[in-house]
Order: structure tokens, then sequence, then C-alpha cells
């Protein structure tokens, strides 16, 4: 049994809305599981997150029953840049110990790795009549 794109776009969205949900309401608590000191400036920056990881999570279930276009595609390919691009950063920032806790971000790595996987396997399944380059 595969999963359909409907199906991943409807998992990313829980995940989507749950996170922001989180980062929106409980920054301290974010920051705390990561071994992060919570400070009102970071509590914003995580809150910012939220709201972001909420929009994200908006769009994709809204967009869930859509069909394949150059648009679809192209949302696809920038939810796995989103991705692609925070998966190193919390990496990095425990590598220089601003953050304490590697079990405070592993679970959050392995979603970044997971999702923009997903995304990018379900944006190159998009068939439509003006393909991308090396897709």
């Amino acid at each position: 049994m595969s999963m359909t794109r409907k199906t991943f776009l409807l998992l990313t969205s829980c995940i989507g809305f749950a996170v922001g949900t989180l980062a929106l309401l409980l920054p301290e608590a974010v920051l705390a599981s990561k071994g992060v000191t919570p400070a009102p400036a970071a509590a914003i920056w995580v809150r910012e997150v939220g709201v972001l990881l909420l929009a994200l999570g908006a769009v994709a279930f809204l967009v869930r029953h859509h069909p394949d276009s150059p648009t679809m595609r192209t949302l696809l390919l920038g939810n796995a840049w989103v991705h692609i691009g925070l998966f190193p950063i919390e990496l990095a920032a425990w590598h220089a110990g601003v953050i304490t806790r590697f079990g405070g971000i592993a679970p959050n790595s392995l979603v970044h790795l997971v999702l923009a996987a997903g995304f990018l396997f379900f944006a190159r399944q998009v068939h439509t009549a003006d393909p991308l380059p090396g897709l």
C-alpha cells in the first residue's frame, strides 16, 4: 500500500498545525525541550516560526485535492526547500552549543528529512505539459 499525495498533504498539514500551534502558544516549552534557556527574543522567533508552520499546514490542507499542475509542483518543491533549509539549522546550533539537548532536535531533524523527501517524491510525480529539467 503506497501513500497518495492527498494523504501525504493531509499528514503534513496535521504536523504543521500541531507543531505550529505548540510553537505559537508555548514557545518557552519548545525552547526548554531543546535545552535552550527561554528568553523573550527567542520566544518571539519561535512564535514566528509557529505562525509560518500553521500557514504551511493550512496551504497543504487546502490544496490536498488539487490536480496535477505546474503550480502544484512548485508548491511541493517550495515545501521541500523549506524542510531542506530547516534541517541543518538546529544541528548547527547543537554543534555550536546553543542547543544543548540533542534529544530535543533529533525528532525535528528526522521529520524535516522525511518531509523533504516526501515533497520531492510527490513533486516528481506531478504530470504536466511543461516538465522541469532535472526532475
